[in-house]
């Protein structure tokens, strides 16, 4: 199983640690934010994965040469001279990407404890161009999703009442609002299609997943689990205080 790490951002919620250290090197709990997705991945089958860096970039190449992965190839996507975002960082790695086998992509902020491997199978049994995690969680950004199947057709943000794509009405759809969770798997046929469309430089993901949606089968899971966006103060505890009660982690 090949995957992508988003490791590249600014970290720019978690100034001051992150003013002398990339984001996805911020311990939570004593370990790297970035090493607890790398085991997880692992443990969901990953045998391959490509890390993207930008900021100190440097700094997360010492330490993948310094620490062992037993059994994982690790392939650095260098972005230093230009930040690609999502969607052209997803693309600037396709040489690492490109095969038959869905490529798993994680933000290395994200700590959970969900089943990646559940993931990874239901994409590839539902035959979607893209699957996202997706929860009841909430945010002010929502990715809307037909009821009965959870396929996207577009997003909105509540706080000011913006919608996508273009010409988008979510009354043509029987749509309820669930919040992205930074993980996805993807098919490489749909990176592809992002180079053959003439796609380049840095541009988000789920925005051009908007843009495809209505021809591309691209729709959300929820599964159980522990979940949590540490790239804030405030999150980063909530993660850590999670990590240090075996008690909670059990249930």
């Amino acid at each position: 199983m090949k995957a992508m790490l988003f490791a590249a951002g600014l970290g720019s919620r978690l100034r001051p640690l992150t003013d002398h250290m990339p984001k996805a090197l911020v311990p939570v709990a004593g370990v790297p934010l970035m090493e607890r997705v790398l085991r997880h991945l692992q443990e969901a089958g990953a045998d391959e994965v490509v890390v993207n860096i930008h900021h100190l970039g440097h700094q997360i190449v010492d330490y993948l040469q310094q620490t062992p992965h037993t059994g994982l190839t690790i392939h650095v996507s260098d972005e230093t001279d230009h930040l690609l975002d999502t969607g052209g960082g997803l693309l600037h790695a396709l040489p690492h990407l490109d095969g038959p086998e869905p490529v798993i992509v994680h933000n290395a902020d994200i700590v959970t404890d969900i089943d990646l491997q559940a993931l990874y199978r239901h994409h590839i049994q539902s035959r979607a161009d893209a699957t996202l995690l997706v929860a009841q969680r909430t945010t002010s950004r929502y990715l809307l999703m037909e009821r009965a199947n959870l396929r996207l057709r577009g997003w909105t943000n509540t706080k000011t009442g913006e919608l996508r794509p273009e010409g988008f009405h979510p009354e043509d759809y029987d749509v309820e609002q669930w919040a992205f969770g930074g993980i996805h798997v993807v098919n490489p046929s749909l990176i592809r299609r992002m180079q053959a469309e003439g796609l380049s430089g840095a541009f988000p993901l789920i925005p051009y997943y908007l843009s495809v949606c209505h021809d591309a089968y691209i729709h959300g899971l929820a599964l159980p689990g522990h979940w949590f966006d540490a790239g804030k103060p405030e999150t980063l505890r909530e993660a850590e205080r999670w990590i240090q009660q075996p008690i909670a982690n059990s249930e």
